[in-house]
């Protein structure tokens, strides 16, 4: 329905979501939270495939973020483990789709089985073209941001580059998405509306796009809706409409 009305030639170049919901979807229904998660990955894969048929370039999901290490071990557990077997199912569905898998965060706090499992899909979908799937894991923007004043504060100090060198630009060279470009739509779903320390330097002028629908539940029918309504929005950056037109 909602794919016949997408203007192709007006697509966002670069989609994240806030994933949320699993654990809700697996209590409404009576179910271990662990099942939530793990039907989560369908809607993923089915997002994934949609957003690159569709001709999207750059979709960033937020998988596990630096305060998930803070829930109960349990569910850690499986959320590694999941992370780990569907990385490894879905080496193939990338590759069908051409597309290159890229991750950001801190991602020595992971596993080591996930940390391998990680690099080998990125270096198998190194040469992949369609669509960059980066997946949000250990990630926080805070510590990102942290770590960027670290690496300027210390560049400065060794007279590596002068203190009114820095600028945007400087600064997105030292940020984990360095070769993304910035967020044009960032989608949330189960009703939640906030970043949750998600791309905050990123999604500056993004449109944000908040739904109820429960992660488990989201399919790419949902995401052509949250494309739509994307692009029935003026999008001026600071400037009147006035200007735009």
């Amino acid at each position: 329905m909602f794919k016949e009305k997408i203007n192709l030639k007006n697509l966002p170049q670069h989609i994240s979501i806030i994933m949320d919901g699993n654990g809700r979807w697996a209590k409404q229904k009576g179910l271990l939270r662990a099942l939530g998660h793990e039907e989560g990955t369908q809607a993923v894969r089915d997002v994934v495939e949609g957003s690159a048929e569709l001709g999207i370039k750059n979709l960033t999901l937020y998988a596990f973020s630096t305060e998930n290490w803070n829930r109960p071990k349990m569910e850690v557990d499986t959320l590694m483990r999941l992370l780990v077997s569907s990385l490894k199912k879905e080496i193939k569905t990338l590759t069908k789709n051409d597309i290159r898998l890229n991750a950001i965060g801190n991602l020595e706090n992971l596993p080591k089985k996930a940390q391998k499992e990680l690099h080998e899909v990125i270096e198998k979908t190194k040469n992949n073209t369609r669509m960059v799937l980066t997946l949000a894991l250990s990630y926080g923007s805070r510590e990102e941001l942290i770590q960027v004043v670290r690496e300027l504060s210390k560049k400065v100090k060794n007279e590596e580059i002068s203190p009114d060198a820095i600028d945007e630009s400087i600064i997105n060279q030292h940020l984990y998405t360095r070769n993304l470009p910035d967020v044009d739509l960032l989608i949330r779903t189960s009703g939640e509306q906030r970043i949750s320390n998600f791309l905050l330097w990123q999604i500056a002028y993004a449109e944000l796009y908040f739904t109820n629908i429960l992660w488990p539940d989201f399919r790419r029918e949902n995401l052509y809706e949250a494309i739509y309504n994307y692009q029935t929005r003026e999008r001026r950056f600071g400037k009147t409409s006035e200007q735009i037109s």
